[in-house]
């Protein structure tokens, strides 16, 4: 058995570190744009700002005031037709109801999502890219996923206690 060539990602947060393989090859756009990000140092400082136990955890673009953190890059293209599926443990682009809406936001599947696979247009909209998975941490998301939650402002699934987001490291 051979090694995988994609790209890993580790990812520290205030509750532990979480590892990811990136697929490069099904979904190129989206691990281009992670990776810049990533290099970049943007999700130093953000946290996890919607938690929903059984569906999935987000962050990457909030910080712990819960307002968007600034320089984002343009948003990219909806790869959810590569043939990646929002099951347990998958990483995918977090978007508006824009399809091509993604910038700097992701989730982790903490469930198998099916709905969030859908290809093309349709009454319940259009599918969210995985770009990749957990490799390594699924204890760390496990936590994650079973914090206190509430209400910020307009958010809501918000975790009580901060949970942030202190580098991101990607390697070849």
């Amino acid at each position: 058995m051979s090694e995988s060539t994609n790209p890993t990602a580790r990812i520290e947060t205030s509750m532990g570190d979480i590892v990811l393989e990136l697929d490069a090859a099904n979904a190129p756009i989206s691990v281009a744009n992670f990776i810049d990000y990533a290099n970049d140092g943007f999700y130093e400082g953000t946290i996890f700002h919607r938690v929903i136990d059984g569906f999935m955890v987000q962050c990457g673009g909030l910080t712990a005031d819960m307002r968007d953190k600034d320089n984002k890059k343009a948003p990219i293209k909806n790869e959810a037709g590569n043939g990646l599926k929002n099951n347990l443990g998958t990483i995918a682009m977090a978007r508006t109801s824009e399809v091509d809406s993604a910038t700097s936001q992701f989730f982790i599947n903490v469930g198998d999502n099916s709905f969030l696979n859908q290809t093309a247009p349709n009454p319940q909209g259009f599918g969210y890219a995985v770009f990749g998975k957990v490799t390594d941490g699924m204890d760390v998301v496990d936590a994650i996923r079973q914090v206190k939650t509430g209400n910020s402002g307009m958010h809501q699934d918000v975790p009580q206690d901060v949970i942030t987001i202190q580098k991101v490291t990607v390697t070849s």
